[in-house]
This record gives C-alpha cells, structure tokens and sequence, in this order.
C-alpha cells in the first residue's frame, strides 16, 4: 500500500484481531512500532517460536497487506494445514517475502505444502525457502516437485530432515533436473542411502549444471553412492563448486572414484574411516587438477603418514585456502612433514590441527610437538599477511586505474610493475567491491587471494588480449587523440597521444594489410599485465605506434622487458626519440617486443628508443618485410 503509517497498521492489526476474536501477538506489535523506513523492503518480520493458529493467522493479512519484508520467520510456530495455507497464499498474492523460514513445522500437511508450492510457483521475489525439519512426504513432494520444475525464482532450498529418502527425492531430483535457478540444495540428515537415492543424485548431477552447492551431510551414502555421484559430476564442465559428505560412513574405495573426478573448490569429507590408504588415493587428484581451496578431513582416521600424503598435497597446492585435520592421530612425524609443507607453500591462510599435542611414547616429542604447531600457525599467518599486503596493492592499482587521465609521462609507483612481473599478481576485485571485504571473507577461507599462475596468465589474457574486453575508443580532440584502454575489474585508462603523424601511404602499403586487422595483442608473457598496470612504461610506444588513420585499437602494444636498458626508465629521452620518428602505421604489435633483440648485436648504448630510430630510417622496404617476418615467427614461438 501507498503513504502507510505505522499507527494506521497498527490499528489495522488490532481491530482484525478483535473482530477474529484473537489475541493480539505482543512480539507483533513491539516489530510494528519499530518500523523505521516502510519501502521498498522492512528486514524481518520474526514470528518464531509464537503459536499461530488459524486465526492469528489471518489477523496478520493486516500487516502482509500493507508492507513487504526481506525475511519473514515462521520457525516453530505450530502451523496447521489451515493456518499455513492461509499464510502461504497472503505472501504469495502480497509478495511478502525474499526470505521465508518455515522450519520447524511438522503438521502444515498436504494442504499446507501444496499452498507453499503454489506460492513458490507464483512469486517471483522468493529466493530462500528454509523448511529443515517440516517433513515433505510421498503424497505432498508432487506439488514441490512440479513448482520446482515449473520456473521457480528459488536459489536456495532448506531440505533437511524432511523424510525425503525414497519417492520424495525421486520426484524432487527429476524436476530440479530441468531447473536452471537453484544454486544451493541441503539434504542432510535424511537418511538418503546408496542405491536409489543415490542414483537420483547423480543423475540430477549429470543434468543440472546449475546447482553449486549439495550438502549430504549425515546420511547413509556409503562407497556404492559415492560411486553414483562421481558418475554425475565426470559428466559436469562446470557447475558443483562445494560438495559436503560429512558422516556417510565412505572408506578408502570411494575416495578412489572421487580422485578421478574431482572439480571441486570445497570438499568436506569430514567424520568418514577414510584412513591413510584413502587420503593417499584422493592426493593424486587433487594434485592433478589443482581446484580444490578447502579441504575438510577432520575426524578421518589419519595418522602420520596420511598426514605426510596431506603434506605433499599441501607443497603442490599454489590455490589452497583451508585445511582441517583435526580430531586425528597426527603426532610428531606428521607435524613435521607438515611443518615443512607450509614452508613452500604461500596460499594456506588456516590449517586446523587439535591444540594439544598427542602421547608419544619419546617425552621430548611432545616439546617437539608444540614448537611444530606454533611453526605451523606462523607459516599460515605468513600468508595472511602477504594476501594482505596483495590485497592492499590490488586496491592501489585500482584506485590508479579509476583516475579519470593518467598523463603519458607521469610515473607510476613502482609497487604494482614489480608484483606483476612475478607472474603472480592476484586479479583485481570487481568493480565497487571492497577489498576490505574481501579480505575478511579469505580469512575465513571463503574467497581466494592468490591464483596460480596460469591463471593469472589467463586473467592476463582476458584483461589485454582478447577484443571481448571492450575495444579502445579513440576520439580526436584538436591535436591530441585519446585512447581509451577498458579491461574487466580495472576501470578505464586514457592516454593522451601529444602528437599523430599519418605516414605515406606507400609505407603503409608496403605492410600486409590482413596483419593490420589482426593486430589484436596475444600477451604470452607478465610483461604485458606490467603494462595494464604501469602506463609508464607503455607511454612511449603509444605515442609512437598511433597512426591518424587507426580509428580504434582493440589493445595497447606490449613493452619489452624493462631489464633490457637503463634508458628505458626514462620516459623523457624515449619520448622524444619517438616524437621525431613515429611507428609504422599498423605495424604487428609483437614487434615491438622483438626489437631490443634485433638491435642488440650494435652497440650497447642502442635500446629501445634507438631501436625505435633505426626502424624509422630502415634503408628499404624488403628489410622491413624482413624484420616483420621474424617479428611474427618470434612471437608465435613465445608459449602463451
């Protein structure tokens, strides 16, 4: 409703419950009155725990017909089938609520649940529907069934203890097969076994790329399960991201299928007789494939030496986030091993071992013991600080990338060059999110600070070389000609070229005209993030290399190495030698890279910026062809 006023609710509540002839709920009125701001959304309505009859319940349409709430909680409020039918179809014709818990109800019966799938067919501003512990069964999982597969806006769905196992899940699975907004499904504690059930999993695995998080905790899968679910992830590109079989009595066998298909960021494996035999097993791929950020294995049946097998996991893992391992026998030998994992390893933030140190038969171990342990926490807080300090560049350099012009001979700080140079630069965080945020969450191992290096080439790649990462716009102004250089995460760089030459036209032709529109940079190596983050260094050849007939550019050249001569710190000197001669007119971008190597056999004092110069007095055109042929045929060799 428009222009409502808390007391007009508030009468309105208290006369519908007198004309019900209902007690009016004291929690109810206490919310009402503290109300702040009444659109779009107020936070919560908490009913939990308060008994809702038939009548209480309809005195509430009051309320759901004049404001909206993120979250509304009907957690323990003794629904019946009446009451909660009722309650379902106001939220649902009001649009009530994002957020809906209805735990905790164990009479809302079939009338109850069919008004509940009605209501999560009908509206469209659902997402969270928690209802742990209100069982669905054979005669009420149809009507769930069919709003689920019936484009339903759920993203996450509170299954647990439910009394799913059987026909119930069977119908469920088959209908999320077809559902494309679920993310999150928890299915704990319903006694789900390691035929049907199972096979139901994973067959909705092998269907649903959607789904990121399948909770299983404290069931009854068994190794037979396992076996049904690794079926359905093989089958999966992308999609499952955490996966949680915590208390299913899996051994050693099924880690051997789970090893297979891992693609995984969390695995809990925690409370399962897995033994040292199935770490070992699972070690080989989770090596290989080198997804996995959180690892749970507490309480696992390990030893020393599973805790060696964890070790070299851990010292092969540039992207592990998290690792628990308590609750096991892990004693001195274990510790050590994992004591000197840590030493080469620099992206575990938080590795969970018990505080007190095991009996050892030798009494000097258990001093031995402690001294590890504290080895141990310093190594992850090593990492934490250089995930900070990481963190901290990353928001510098996007500060720096924001800045609405950045002036081509301003230096940069030498901070964010360096770092990347390493080939290990972490990507930058979206746009408009915090880095402080982020920071917090890695702490609690939920985001990743540091990528492996491959994928920093990729994220290289994605934020230079590909066209996908909007083309540079280019406008004249006067004498001047701005390039704007867009790339994802970074904000936008504009470089003012102080001066444009349009060359003869018979150079230009002189060059392939297919190589000039497939100019588009493959950066191969950290050079060239060095340059999406240090305009300095390709301020230079910007000026040089745009032509007045470019009208756009899909990228920026690469730099050479900035080891190759001390001149090239210089941007004044390369200035000028590039304001007298100007580049060819799209002239293959790798070239540039591969000119301090054709220059270096004459003397020493020619760099780059002599390199420049030499190429604009080339004596003919055939030894330009030339020179651009190696260009290409170097470049091509360069791994990407």
């Amino acid at each position: 409703a428009q222009n409502v006023t808390l007391d007009e609710i508030m009468t309105a509540y208290k006369q519908a419950c007198q004309k019900l002839n209902c007690k009016q709920i004291p929690k109810v009125l206490k919310q009402i009155q503290e109300f702040k701001d009444l659109a779009p959304r107020i936070d919560c309505l908490d009913l939990k725990g308060e008994k809702l009859d038939y009548k209480a319940c309809e005195a509430l349409e009051e309320v759901f017909k004049r404001v909206q709430f993120k979250t509304v909680d009907l957690e323990q409020t003794s629904l019946d089938e009446d009451g909660a039918s009722a309650l379902f179809d106001m939220i649902e014709y009001y649009e009530s609520a994002t957020h809906l818990n209805i735990s905790f109800n164990k009479h809302i019966g079939t009338r109850g649940w069919q008004a509940a799938a009605h209501m999560m067919r009908k509206t469209n501003c659902l997402q969270y529907l928690d209802a742990r512990n209100t069982p669905l069964l054979d005669h009420s999982a149809p009507f769930v069934a069919r709003a689920l597969r019936i484009s339903s806006s759920l993203v996450v769905l509170h299954l647990e203890n439910t009394s799913l196992s059987g026909r119930p899940l069977m119908l469920l699975a088959t209908a999320l097969k077809m559902n494309v907004n679920l993310r999150e499904l928890y299915l704990a504690d319903n006694k789900l076994n390691g035929l049907q059930d199972s096979a139901q999993l994973g067959n909705l695995l092998k269907f649903n790329c959607y789904i990121q998080i399948l909770d299983l905790r404290n069931n009854h899968i068994l190794d037979s399960g396992l076996a049904y679910i690794c079926e359905g992830l093989k089958e999966q590109q992308k999609g499952l991201v955490t996966l949680v079989l915590w208390n299913n009595q899996l051994t050693h066998t099924g880690m051997a299928y789970l090893g297979m298909t891992l693609s995984l960021e969390t695995l809990n494996l925690g409370h399962n007789p897995i033994g040292n035999e199935g770490v070992r097993n699972l070690k080989t791929g989770l090596i290989g494939n080198r997804s996995v950020l959180r690892l749970g294995l507490a309480s696992t049946k390990l030893t020393c030496e599973g805790a060696v097998a964890v070790a070299e996991f851990i010292a092969e893992s540039p992207r592990l986030l998290r690792l628990d391992l308590r609750e096991n026998e892990i004693k001195t030998g274990g510790l050590m091993a994992l004591s000197l994992a840590l030493k080469v390893n620099h992206s575990l933030l938080r590795l969970d071992l018990d505080r007190e140190p095991k009996k050892e038969s030798v009494k000097s171990f258990i001093e031995t013991q402690k001294a590890l342990l504290a080895e141990i926490q310093n190594g992850c807080k090593r990492n934490f600080i250089l995930a900070k300090e990481k963190e901290e560049k990353e928001q510098k350099l996007q500060q720096s990338a924001s800045m609405p012009e950045i002036n081509v001979t301003e230096p940069l700080e030498e901070g964010p060059a360096e770092d990347s140079q390493d080939g290990s630069a972490t990507s930058a965080p979206e746009e408009g999110e915090e880095a402080g945020e982020t920071l917090t969450a890695s702490e609690n191992g939920d985001t990743e600070p540091a990528e492996d290096d491959d994928d920093d080439r990729g994220d290289c790649d994605a934020s230079t070389g590909s066209p996908a990462a909007s083309p540079a716009s280019a406008s004249s102004q006067g004498n001047e000609r701005r390039i704007s250089v867009s790339s994802p995460g970074r904000g936008h760089k504009i470089f003012v070229v102080t001066r444009v030459e349009s060359l003869p036209e018979r150079a230009a032709d002189a060059m392939h005209p297919r190589e000039d529109a497939d100019a588009t940079v493959k950066p191969t190596e950290p050079q060239s993030l060095a340059l999406a983050t240090k305009p300095e260094l390709l301020a230079p050849q910007v000026d040089a290399v745009v032509p007045e007939s470019t009208a756009s550019l899909a990228t920026v050249p690469a730099a050479p190495s900035t080891s190759s001569d001390p001149k090239w710190d210089d941007p004044t000197a390369c200035e000028s030698a590039a304001h007298d001669t100007p580049l060819l007119n799209g002239l293959k971008t790798d070239f540039a890279r591969a000119l301090p190597e054709a220059s270096s056999d004459s003397d020493e004092k020619m760099g780059s910026c002599a390199a420049e110069q030499e190429l604009g007095h080339s004596k003919n055109e055939r030894e330009l062809e030339e020179l651009l042929l190696e260009a290409s045929q170097d470049a091509g060799q360069e791994p990407l």
